[in-house]
């Protein structure tokens, strides 16, 4: 890699690394020299591996040193372990040269050991005995328990008032009753509405249902 190259390599890698903090290691392989024992040209944070400039190559260095650098891709958002038990988001970047050769790595590995302690920690207080597909919603006031009772009878029904046929509102004003909507206060009035029908009918939909 030339000078320019390595140089914005070497900025860009400090200013990610500052950017997410010291966490966040950014690491800088020259794969032109061929040189197994020293690929690490740059380290910023390298605390989080351990390693420094001057240091050998990991396995994936190693691959691309072995040849068929023209088909080598990028290696995305993967796990990776330090010897001391740490566990690292890891991204490989090759830098290419005009032809398509690896003459490069840029890596970046993310420490996120405590991350996962404490997802776990998490999903222990947030899970429920019962599985739930989407949390119960608490209303502000009954004119919203009301709507979102309404909401959920249309979702029942699986198509809008407009293409309803007596059959499918008879299903809806079934299940609103069903779970109460009917004891808030004027919740008739605001039913006959959305549903286009009249008191009467509502009754004997009603009527009709329970039966």
């Amino acid at each position: 890699m030339d000078a320019s190259m390595l140089q914005f390599l070497f900025q860009l890698a400090k200013g990610l690394s500052r950017q997410f903090g010291p966490n966040c290691e950014v690491v800088v392989h020259d794969l032109a020299t061929n040189d197994q024992d020293s690929s690490i040209v740059a380290i910023e944070n390298g605390s989080v591996t351990g390693r420094k400039v001057g240091d050998g190559p990991s396995h994936v260095v190693l691959e691309a040193l072995r040849g068929g650098r023209e088909n080598l891709n990028d290696h995305l958002c993967y796990l990776t372990r330090t010897k001391d038990g740490k566990i690292l988001k890891s991204s490989t970047i090759y830098i290419r040269d005009d032809d398509g050769a690896a003459i490069g790595i840029f890596g970046i590995n993310y420490d996120i050991t405590l991350m996962l302690a404490m997802e776990e920690n998490l999903r222990s207080f947030t899970m429920t005995d019962t599985p739930q597909q989407e949390p119960e919603r608490i209303s502000r006031n009954v004119a919203d328990l009301l709507d979102e009772l309404i909401d959920q009878s249309v979702a029942l029904v699986g198509k809008p008032v407009a293409l309803m046929t007596k059959e499918d509102k008879v299903k809806a004003i079934q299940f609103l009753n069903d779970t109460g909507a009917f004891l808030i206060t004027k919740s008739g009035d605001k039913v006959c509405k959305y549903f286009g029908i009249s008191k009467y009918t509502l009754y004997s939909y009603i009527d009709e249902a329970k039966g």
